[in-house]
């Protein structure tokens, strides 16, 4: 098995992003699967254009993508990606696209076909707080969720996908007003590593509970 993971560079003023520096961390191969690390820009539509390269070269069997989600606690797997692009800030090259679909011939929304629930079980497992997220938000890291998502519904290729968001690191909580939760990038890397090994062992997603507000 082969998995594509993808990691977004600094953005939104900050000079590190804990995605792209936990994925840094990861080990090369995991529960016998070949682990290949992207870096992808902060970005609307370049982001999808370079995983679609990769996609495309590495011929993944897994498209796993990190972002980062400041003020969040915990590790937490995406249920699903919507069709709209409404950035409350402007991306890496300026592009503040507001109520817009990201794919005219898309769904409104799809779904990750990776096993959540198993995901978060087994990052817990290792001792860090983990929950399923049912909202991707509606900047790059939504954008690039449904994009892959998109882009593999198209493919005639089994290629199953979804995302996942971390905290800040504790650098850079340190910079902001409290209280602003953090892990560092190392329990992010294991974290991310449980992920994988879950994907990797579930074809399909446990049943557990999971649901919640927001």
């Amino acid at each position: 098995m082969k998995i594509l993971i993808t990691a977004f560079d600094p953005f939104g003023g900050e000079s590190v992003n804990p995605a792209l520096e936990a994925v840094k961390l990861m080990k090369d191969e995991i529960e016998g699967a070949q682990i290949v690390k992207l870096e992808i820009p902060t970005v609307f539509h370049k982001s999808i254009d370079k995983v679609k390269e990769a996609i495309l070269s590495e011929d993944p069997d897994v498209v796993l993508s990190i972002g980062q989600a400041g003020g969040r606690f915990d590790v937490t797997p995406e249920r699903v990606a919507i069709n709209i692009d409404d950035a409350r800030i402007p991306d890496n090259e300026g592009n503040q696209p507001l109520d817009l679909t990201i794919f005219e011939d898309g769904e409104p929304a799809y779904f990750a076909t990776l096993p959540v629930k198993a995901m978060v079980e087994a990052i817990r497992a290792e001792g860090i707080p983990s929950s399923v997220s049912n909202s991707a938000g509606t900047f790059v890291c939504n954008h690039i969720m449904y994009g892959v998502l998109y882009l593999v519904s198209k493919m005639d290729k089994h290629i199953r996908a979804g995302f996942i968001h971390v905290p800040f690191t504790p650098e850079q909580a340190a910079k902001k007003p409290v209280p602003a939760p953090s892990l560092s990038a190392s329990d992010i890397s294991r974290a991310l590593e449980a992920a994988v090994a879950a994907i990797v062992r579930n074809e399909k997603d446990i049943v557990a509970v999971g649901g919640k507000i927001s």
